[in-house]
């Protein structure tokens, strides 16, 4: 199957893109502006012997995502969809701009509209696909300095669960997953090990790789029932 995984550029979407590749299928690679990282994943994909080629494009602009997808379009449909694009940009609402909230929205909200419609129609006519939203333990639990990111990540979970009503009888399943704290640079400088500790039962963070491996059940054929969900991976958190 072919597959894109938008943000797989970053160390999630790069576990993401290596397991569906290592699954037998062929991976497009999304970043948003850098062309390098994107392509140093399809590379790490290439020489592991799977199939993968980068892509680039900025998912809150719909004409240009519309125009980037109508060109992987014309080699066939992408059956399975992976939406872990996203960002956040924290502040106390109080003091919180409309920049600051417009732009988390923007990436993962619309930014999973403008990636996801253009492809359902090629999709319904195979009559199999696999939708999986990277959502997050906020958009399930919220979290104090998060409300733009909580509200963008939550809302991916309603569009979810509407999704996948409407295309269930077409053979596609649509999913969310929700990481809790995943083992990442960004992490690190904000979770200090002993943090982690005190406020994640499992007392770690998450290790990219076993989202990735969530995700990839999530799209196999031994997913085919599985719709409509929510899956948490957080150790133990909430």
């Amino acid at each position: 199957m072919r597959a894109l995984v938008t943000g797989g550029s970053g160390a999630l979407g790069r576990a993401i893109s290596e397991a569906l590749a290592r699954a037998g299928h062929e991976v497009w690679v999304h970043a948003n502006s850098s062309l390098p990282r994107a392509q140093e994943t399809v590379e790490r994909i290439v020489a592991a012997g799977g199939a993968a080629h980068a892509i680039v494009f900025d998912v809150t602009d719909a004409e240009a995502a519309q125009a980037a997808l109508e060109r992987v379009l014309e080699g066939g449909p992408l059956q399975i969809v992976v939406n872990n694009a996203g960002i956040h940009d924290d502040a106390p609402m109080a003091g919180m701009t409309h920049a600051q909230w417009r732009r988390v929205i923007d990436v993962s909200l619309n930014g999973f509209f403008n990636v996801t419609q253009p492809l359902l129609m090629p999709m319904i006519r195979t009559r199999w696909g696999r939708i999986v939203n990277i959502s997050s333990v906020a958009g399930v639990m919220g979290n104090r300095g998060q409300v733009n990111y909580a509200a963008a990540k939550a809302g991916l979970i309603g569009a979810t669960k509407s999704l996948a009503q409407e295309l269930a009888s077409r053979g596609i399943t649509v999913n969310a997953v929700a990481p809790g704290i995943i083992a990442s640079p960004m992490i690190e400088a904000a979770f200090p090990r002993e943090r982690i500790k005190q406020i994640v039962p499992a007392g770690r963070a998450g290790e990219p790789e076993e989202v990735a491996a969530m995700v990839a059940y999530l799209v196999s054929d031994a997913a085919a029932y599985v719709t409509g969900q929510v899956l948490s991976i957080n150790g133990g958190l909430g």
